[in-house]
């Protein structure tokens, strides 16, 4: 079998494309309308919707990126993932109920929508629309550079394709992203997310066990080649400082309920009880797809310490290349297989909310009443998005995680106050939510294209966020009207 394992990996790979242009084709059946083609007509049940919540979190980032950064920085990042999974919790306690409750009141289709019906204004939905459509950008970048990373190192490991370019592979694995997006929609990204979810959480226990033979001392041994060489590698906060490792917990320890891919799943459930059962799987399957993250990136970077595997050409390369060298061949392509599975779906979801804003949020942020030829616009603003984000993959020259982490940044900064806090705060006002958007885009928009460092490792997202959050419950308190304007049914779902 070792002898085929190039062939086995690849052929796990090339089955998963085929069965994602079969979904593809299956959901376009389903999909007739931009409710179906955005949030799945509302008919999921608990177990699709919790595994496409936690899968979709993890994807290129989590899968290529997270592996990437331990390797390069330590246990930095460790930061993220462990906050994460509380992070799941504090997003359902504040966003789950009652954002579906609004989805069902007001027959909304987007989170836009629902920001829009909460604040009353149309300023608040279009801010929120553009919030989204400059997010999707960095974050949909990051799935399809880890795509294409991952089928590089791939194909480069054979004869006919050994000269392959990264060019070459966005655009194969674009092509098939932009089929499967295009025809099924959420629908199709949702229905596959049951079986890479499976995959994801059994192949993060397995690559934990094989990561551990290794070494023949396990994880012990390889922490201790890696504190010989850099022993704050190791230490609680890693290479990346305290106030950066703090940030990240911020972030992503608040953020999750944040991120418009995720709250938006939780409007597609068909009940709200269901969500008794949706946090808890989502938290789970987590979990056991990070120990991924967490045994890769560590091993790999010993590895290359101690002299038993060449210096990586690039962080990214972290996970690709202990697949390809040191898991079985069978595990290798089905774990391999699971991470295209990871990260279509995620790019389908970015895809999905992106187009959403463009032609759904953003005409009537503008005082469209009536978009005609909506599902058709969906399809074709999908393609243009996906290209976009393709160019921005290859210039980019930075790592997968940290594109992504740019991108959960935005979306945290400019979303959770406006939604998390707005959900749970009748005195919030849409000055407040406008103010706070406004601030947090300015800050990461500056900071980020000026390339402008901030001092104690301070990141540009976690001064965003904490800027956003002060304003708006600042700015919220200073405008609050004496007499109350919100609408009875969103007044009662805010008081349920």
């Amino acid at each position: 079998m070792e002898a085929f394992r190039q062939e086995i990996i690849l052929s796990s790979v090339v089955i998963y494309m085929v069965f994602c242009v079969a979904v593809g084709l299956w959901a376009m059946r389903r999909t007739h309308s931009p409710s179906d083609f955005f949030i799945a007509g509302r008919s999921l049940g608990p177990l699709v919707v919790a595994l496409a919540i936690f899968s979709s979190t993890l994807s290129g980032f989590g899968f290529v990126g997270g592996p990437g950064l331990v390797y390069s920085q330590g246990v930095s990042s460790f930061w993220m993932i462990i906050l994460s999974t509380t992070g799941y919790a504090l997003g359902f306690f504040l966003v789950a109920k009652r954002i579906r409750m609004i989805a069902e009141l007001r027959d909304a289709i987007s989170l836009p929508d629902v920001v829009a019906a909460r604040y009353k204004s149309e300023a608040v939905r279009f801010l929120m629309a553009l919030t989204i459509v400059l997010g999707v950008m960095g974050y949909l970048a990051t799935q399809i550079l880890a795509m294409a990373v991952v089928m590089k190192s791939l194909l480069g490991g054979t004869v006919m394709f050994a000269d392959i370019s990264l060019i070459s592979c966005v655009v194969v694995s674009s092509a098939v992203l932009i089929f499967y997006c295009v025809t099924g929609g959420i629908i199709a990204s949702v229905y596959t997310d049951v079986v890479q979810g499976a995959i994801m959480m059994v192949a993060g226990v397995l690559i934990l066990y094989t990561a551990t033979q290794v070494f023949d001392g396990g994880f012990t041994e390889a922490t201790q080649v890696i504190m010989q060489d850099d022993a704050e590698a190791v230490m609680p906060f890693g290479t990346a400082g305290v106030i950066a490792c703090l940030g990240w917990a911020f972030i992503f320890g608040v953020g999750v309920a944040g991120q418009p891919h995720l709250v938006t799943k939780m409007m597609m459930n068909r009940k709200i009880a269901d969500n008794r059962i949706v946090l808890p799987v989502s938290v789970m399957g987590y979990a056991f797809a990070a120990l991924l993250w967490i045994s890769i990136g560590t091993v790999m970077r010993a590895l290359v310490i101690d002299g038993q595997a060449e210096p990586l050409t690039g962080p990214d390369q972290a996970a690709p290349f202990f697949l390809s060298v040191f898991a079985s061949p069978l595990l290798a392509g089905v774990v391999f297989a699971g991470l295209f599975a990871a990260i279509m779906s995620t790019a389908d979801a970015f895809l999905n909310v992106g187009t959403a804003a463009l032609i759904h949020d953003m005409p009537k942020a503008f005082g469209a009443t009536e978009i005609k030829n909506e599902l058709l616009k969906a399809r074709i603003v999908t393609v243009v998005l996906a290209v976009m984000a393709a160019t921005i993959a290859l210039v980019s020259d930075t790592l997968v995680a940290l594109l992504g982490t740019i991108g959960w940044a935005t979306f945290a900064a400019a979303i959770f106050p406006v939604l998390a806090i707005g959900l749970n705060w009748k005195g919030a006002t849409h000055q407040g939510a406008i103010v706070a958007i406004v601030s947090s885009l300015s800050i990461n928009v500056v900071f980020n294209v000026a390339s402008i460092g901030l001092p104690y490792g301070i990141s540009a997202g976690f001064l965003a966020f904490v800027t956003s959050i002060v304003l708006f419950v600042g700015v919220s308190f200073l405008t609050q009207p004496k007499i109350d304007t919100m609408d009875e049914d969103i007044h009662r779902a805010m008081e349920f």
